[in-house]
């Protein structure tokens, strides 16, 4: 079963899907960028479920409500220690967690965000060539389609360009 992949500039904390990805650091602190952003969105629910959940392994993947956002379910997968910097097989095997627990929790629809280039520092182009390849690689069970929300049109250019290559 092949799934459909959708790239697009979006607010995740806002989209309609089953589950949205978090790149959270191994201690599920949610403070800044992305996290911050979804831990503020989805209510006290999402980082007190995360603390019950921490600490976790650079790469693993775990899920918490999503509280008040229209998603079920916040995948939070480390792609740092927390404030450290992110690297290509990190990145690469966060992707395939994420994708994993979405198979778990029986998801449909899941959207990722960039994972390791906002406080991680990695570069976008090569991220977005990892995370677009674990996706194609992937062999779901019950996901359909993944969304690529993406900020910027940067962000957007290189995962349109990893996608179609």
């Amino acid at each position: 079963m092949a799934m459909e992949i959708d790239v697009r500039q979006a607010d995740v904390t806002k989209l309609d899907v089953d589950a949205i990805a978090n790149a959270a650091n191994t201690r599920l602190k949610h403070a800044g960028g992305v996290a911050a952003a979804i831990a503020r969105a989805g209510g006290p629910d999402v980082q007190r479920e995360s603390d019950e959940k921490a600490p976790i392994g650079l790469g693993e993947a775990v899920a918490t409500t999503a509280g008040d956002m229209p998603a079920r379910y916040v995948i939070h997968a480390a792609t740092m220690e927390l404030g450290g910097p992110t690297s290509a097989e990190i990145i690469e095997r966060a992707t395939r967690s994420t994708l994993a627990v979405a198979d778990e929790l029986q998801c449909r629809s899941l959207a990722l965000v960039a994972f390791g280039t906002g406080v991680g520092g990695f570069p976008l182009d090569q991220a977005a060539q990892l995370m677009v390849g674990a996706v194609q690689a992937y062999q779901p069970r019950t996901l359909e389609r993944v969304i690529f929300a993406v900020h910027g049109d940067a962000a957007e250019q290189a995962f349109r360009a990893a996608v179609e290559s």
